[in-house]
């Protein structure tokens, strides 16, 4: 899309009637002293917070943790904690400048400059074949300089740091700007244009995800705010642009993110970036939000939403994400989406939580220059039903339920083993839940991931055919995928291979106003128990084939063996979403070459 319309519009005569100019420098004080007061009280508090913290060392031990336990956090938070402290520095240096210090702002361009590598310890090697392991490599290479998520986002905070202070910076001495392009220089927009061998940028990769966009967006800023003449920044800008369509081709036309709504926020939303770039770099001669597809991506986290905050939270998702509610925002007003914009302007969130995950400073700069728009009282609710036939998710809403549901396959992005899973929340809340996701360690991304029991499907709220899960890999997925008025039919048999002896496994579900129908029925090569399996947020009691967990209540077939189990949530990022612990059921019948379930979920209140 974007190499087609280049090909007619050529990038050089299309920045003439643009900007390089992305948001306003500490010197317009009518821009800065027109912020909110609420992001100016939070701006010098945060400010305040960070500066009784000193820039923490980050040494070549906590790099090397990750090669040698598997620990990511001995690097990533004094990486991270350096970001954030030059952040709220930055930040309030533009707001209040007779109050900044110019001294930390200074401090911590210089040790970020000094770093051997702008890349994460749990990045250090390029996911190419042929490209060493971590083990093999435990050390950056400051002679090989790797763009990945976190070296791109460093670029773009120290360009901004030179565009917004400019005179403070160059009162200071010259050489500090000189040394931040330098440095974007080496590390960021020359490798950019002299290899084709980061994955990411689709070359020797077809298998891109959200580190595509996330990047190019960082990286656009940088090369916007470099001196570069336009020529080679058209050049660069071109290059991008054609990553981004390889990153287009392997999205489903449905718009779906197979990472989860919690993805979209450097998915859709970063490519929601990148084209708000070239949009004003061109003076709006690039404009792409009537795109069919582009529409449906930045639409995805409103197709998925449970209300309250919460997601349908398939893959490695949390439950409860932050998602940039500006972004949201912004993408329902650039493509006429009211619902999708009414959504961001109730999650706007705060400056911290633009720094609090990933210190995203171009998304606090778009919170506070941004004033959300007026949406009146009967704005329309988000639709009852969502179908997105490529992801295969059904979402159905009904009076008091949601149901969420899949189909797909086992090697989706940030895989769970999933399939044929569901979600279903009751009054608001969620009652049968997926777990999510846990703190990112060396097994996250390794041949050691399925031993992790939140991707296992054992996990999920689906059948074990005796001793045999879903098997993980995209040859094992859902086949026959039909979109039924009230819910989803699907056959499961592929997602679990061979060795399970399954010839045939239907999975139906029906959402009405009284609860949800849950129908598994199979065939079986030879005699197996089948065991049922759902988690719960609420402890489970059993009383004679009904089980009543807070509210809900599922009648379940007779003749069942029940059994529970207590999973204490000691992961910190799973705790924010499920604090104290989640419960296990297990719904076992006996051996048999055939075999038919209804579960029936409804409300204690409902029950006679």
């Amino acid at each position: 899309m974007f190499t087609e319309f280049l090909r007619n519009h050529p990038m050089e005569e299309l920045l003439r009637a643009g900007t390089r100019k992305l948001y306003p420098p500490a010197e317009d004080r009518c821009a800065w002293g027109g912020i909110p007061a609420e992001y100016r009280q939070e701006i010098r508090e945060l400010a305040e917070a960070y500066a009784g913290i000193p820039y923490p060392p980050r040494t070549a031990s906590g790099f090397l943790a990750f090669a040698r336990t598997g620990d990511r956090q001995a690097d990533e938070k004094p990486y991270f904690t350096r970001r954030r402290k030059l952040c709220a520095a930055l930040l309030n240096a533009c707001a209040f400048p007779e109050e900044a210090d110019t001294d930390a702002i200074v401090d911590g361009i210089w040790c970020i400059c000094e770093e051997s590598s702008w890349v994460i310890s749990a990045h250090n090697v390029n996911p190419v074949p042929g490209a060493p392991k971590p083990a093999e490599y435990p050390l950056p290479d400051p002679k090989k300089p790797y763009i990945d998520l976190f070296s791109a986002q460093t670029g773009m905070i120290l360009s901004l740091a030179s565009a917004l202070l400019e005179e403070r910076l160059d009162a200071v001495t010259p050489m500090i700007r000189q040394r931040i392009r330098e440095e974007i220089r080496r590390r960021i927009l020359r490798p950019f244009m002299q290899t084709d061998d980061f994955w990411w940028m689709g070359f020797r990769r077809k298998d891109l995800n959200n580190w595509t966009p996330w990047i190019l967006s960082n990286v656009m800023i940088c090369a916007v705010l470099d001196p570069m003449p336009a020529g080679k920044l058209a050049e660069l800008l071109a290059r991008g642009c054609g990553m981004l369509d390889r990153y287009l081709d392997v999205l489903p036309e449905d718009g779906g993110c197979d990472e989860g709504a919690g993805y979209w926020n450097m998915a859709g939303g970063a490519l929601l970036d990148c084209l708000e770039i070239l949009e004003k770099i061109t003076g709006g001669r690039m404009c792409f939000w009537k795109d069919e597809k582009i529409r449906n991506i930045l639409a995805f986290p409103a197709k998925v939403y449970m209300g309250n905050g919460w997601f349908a939270n398939f893959a490695d998702c949390d439950a409860r994400p932050f998602i940039s509610g500006e972004r949201l925002e912004t993408a329902g007003l650039m493509t006429d989406n009211r619902e999708l914009a009414a959504l961001g302007s109730r999650m706007r969130g705060t400056i911290a939580d633009q720094l609090s995950d990933v210190p995203h400073l171009t998304r606090a700069l778009d919170l506070v220059f941004r004033a959300p728009a007026e949406y009146p009282e009967h704005t329309p609710p988000l639709p009852a039903d969502a179908w997105l036939p490529d992801l295969q998710v059904r979402m159905v809403r009904r009076g008091r339920w949601i149901l969420a549901c899949k189909g797909g396959h086992n090697g989706e992005n940030h895989n769970h083993n999933d399939v044929g899973s569901f979600i279903l929340f009751q009054d608001g809340e969620p009652a049968i839940v997926d777990a999510g996701n846990m703190v990112y360690t060396a097994k996250t991304f390794s041949e050691e991931r399925y031993t992790l029991w939140n991707v296992q499907a054992g996990w999920h709220n689906l059948p074990l055919i005796g001793s045999h899960e879903q098997r993980e890999g995209s040859e094992h997925g859902a086949e026959n995928a039909e979109c039924t008025p009230d819910g989803l039919a699907l056959d499961l048999e592929r997602a679990y291979g061979e060795e399970a002896g399954i010839e045939h496994l239907r999975r139906r579900f029906a959402l009405g106003a009284d609860g949800l129908q849950l129908t598994d029925e199979g065939t079986l090569r030879t005699a197996q128990e089948v065991t049922w399996v759902f988690l719960l947020q609420n402890e489970p009691v059993w009383n004679n084939g009904r089980i009543t967990a807070g509210k809900l209540v599922i009648r379940c077939p007779q003749g069942l063996l029940f059994s529970k189990e207590e999973k204490p949530v000691t992961d910190p990022r799973m705790a924010r979403n499920w604090p104290g612990s989640l419960w296990r059921v297990k719904l076992k019948n006996g051996k048999a070459d055939r075999f038919s379930g209804t579960f029936v979920f409804s409300a204690e209140d409902q029950e006679t």
